[in-house]
């Protein structure tokens, strides 16, 4: 039972609770109440005013009537019996109303309009509302018409005026079945809206519940804030960051007098560098590393920040991510440190050796020895640039010093020096290059290009093969090929072969030795004369190494 009458649909103000969340019997005495508490005050009138009609036959059956009626609704377990059944409580009252209507209408007129009552029931409560409508026309006019018949004594005037009342009843009830019909429909399209709410509450709950545990899984720090730099989401990893960046004598700093620092981990960073601030300020930035804590505590972290927008593009906030990367930002300050350290040993005996062999060469020793001791004074030069190259790489510095240079020359000579270990080595190599080719160049540094370039075409073809030097003139470049038909490389080596200390899955699996200096270090050269290089490669069937420095 939805909505036994109009009262109760207009969740009456003194209801503690919306009306259809009683229980069924509570709402069925809900529903005869005004009709009981009207015929109470009908019987203090007639007692007060008309105290002959209390001893009415029919009036007292109407009182009694009514009484035994409430008691009836309180009484029977409506639940229990078919849900409409609650309906008859309505149909009885047009009788008893017929009862009362004959006992009082000498003392007290308008009785008969009580039937208001169950036709707003009837119609309200939304079942069999074409019945309900009828039964809003016949019950009254049966109150009118019934004592007629069983009396006799009637007119056909008599029939024509009891008319009114029905239809005005009636009225009534369409109305109140119309408002009653709209009212379900509405309350149906809210219980829906309500199921969809929920049912997507529940969805959103499960998401964020995923969120939140994958959030909490991640070994990475997530801090998301508002456009204001509130906290609105920080993960257990990032509690732990926050934590290690606190003062130890503050349980709550503010952003300024966290412990952040920067790449020296002595300098503390300006507020308006560190990350969470430039992410508040709507920068978007990727891997910018500062150090967190002090003392061995501390640990470095390479965060990362994407703003956050609304529809029309505003700026709402900011999501950072804090990953940490002590273990690797160690493991390469270990790396230059050893390389550092390997290269300043190495330097004394380079430059002993070459003291030694420039003495050998001022005493004019014989030709064979002479030209021995000049290939020791050369490559011994090309090894002590070579860790200066390893010493200036780690400190981000690379000096040339441009001359006018034949590049045909450096082409031939180079492919000269390199033709014993192609013979050793089964493969042929020679050099395409014009009879002479000016630019201005460090001779010296783009020998050692060269000579990296050629030493890894014959190294990497160790079945034999062919290596080609060629060299020529393009849009006001020099641009050199060294093309072997050696093991080549992958698509994802070969995008790594410029990388420091990097060598390649076939390499590494072969005893052909190397350290992976010799590619970044002809880079870092090429790019100081303001050229470039880039390989073309085929795993299998060879490379092609290309550098082009302007003329």
């Amino acid at each position: 039972m939805s909505n036994p009458t109009a009262l109760s649909s207009g969740r009456l103000r003194f209801f503690k609770r919306p009306f259809h969340e009683y229980r069924l019997t509570d709402r069925v005495v809900l529903s005869q109440m005004p009709l009981f508490v009207t015929t109470i005050l009908t019987a203090l009138l007639m007692w007060a005013f008309f105290p002959e009609t209390m001893d009415n036959p029919l009036f007292v059956t109407f009182l009694l009537s009514q009484l035994g009626l409430m008691a009836l609704c309180y009484t029977i377990p409506w639940e229990r019996l078919p849900y409409t059944s609650f309906l008859a409580i309505p149909l009885l009252d047009f009788v008893s109303i017929s009862a009362g209507r004959e006992g009082g209408q000498e003392s007290l007129t308008g009785i008969s309009l009580l039937a208001v009552f169950p036709v707003i029931w009837l119609c309200a409560s939304g079942y069999y509302p074409r019945a309900a409508l009828w039964f809003s026309f016949l019950g009254p006019l049966a109150i009118i018409w019934v004592p007629l018949f069983l009396k006799g004594n009637y007119t056909p005037q008599d029939f024509a005026r009891s008319l009114l009342l029905p239809v005005m009843m009636l009225g009534i009830g369409v109305s109140v079945s119309v408002l009653t019909l709209s009212m379900m429909r509405q309350q149906k399209q809210l219980e829906e809206k309500d199921e969809q709410l929920r049912a997507n509450l529940r969805t959103s709950k499960r998401q964020e519940s995923l969120l939140n545990t994958v959030l909490e899984t991640v070994h990475l720090g997530v801090l998301a804030v508002d456009a204001d730099g509130h906290d609105i989401l920080m993960n257990r990893k990032q509690r732990a960051n926050h934590e290690l960046a606190r003062p130890k004598n503050m349980t709550d700093p503010n952003e300024s007098q966290l412990l952040v620092y920067g790449p020296d981990r002595k300098t503390l960073i300006p507020v308006q560098e560190r990350p969470v601030r430039r992410a508040v300020l709507g920068e978007t930035f990727t891997d910018y590393l500062v150090w967190l804590g002090d003392g061995t505590d501390q640990r470095a972290l390479v965060t990362t920040a994407r703003a956050m927008k609304d529809s029309d593009g505003n700026f709402t906030g900011s999501v950072i991510v804090f990953s940490d990367v002590t273990d690797l930002v160690n493991a390469l300050t270990a790396k230059d440190d050893f390389v550092a350290s390997v290269s300043h040993e190495f330097r004394t005996p380079l430059t002993s050796i070459l003291g030694y062999v420039e003495i050998l060469l001022a005493d004019e020793p014989d030709k064979p020895q002479a030209e021995m001791l000049e290939i020791i004074r050369r490559n011994s030069e090309r090894l002590l640039t070579l860790v200066s190259d390893l010493l200036a790489s780690r400190n981000g510095q690379l000096i040339v010093s441009p001359d006018a240079v034949d590049v045909a020359e450096l082409v031939r000579s180079s492919v000269s020096s390199a033709q014993p270990r192609a013979a050793a080595a089964g493969v042929e190599l020679r050099a395409d290059a014009p009879e002479q080719m000016e630019a201005r160049v460090d001779s010296a540094r783009i020998s050692q290009v060269l000579d990296n370039l050629v030493s890894n075409a014959i190294k990497y073809s160790p079945d034999g093969g062919e290596v080609v030097v060629s060299l020529a003139q393009e849009d006001g470049h020099v641009a050199c090929r060294v093309t072997d038909t050696g093991m080549g490389m992958s698509p994802e080596d070969a995008s790594e072969v410029f990388a420091k200390f990097f060598r390649t899955s076939n390499v590494r699996r072969t005893a052909i030795p190397g350290v992976g200096l010799g590619l970044p270090i002809s880079k870092a050269i090429v790019e100081a004369h303001g050229g470039t290089i880039d390989l073309e490669s085929t795993l299998g069937k060879g490379t092609t190494f290309t550098f082009r420095v302007p003329v």
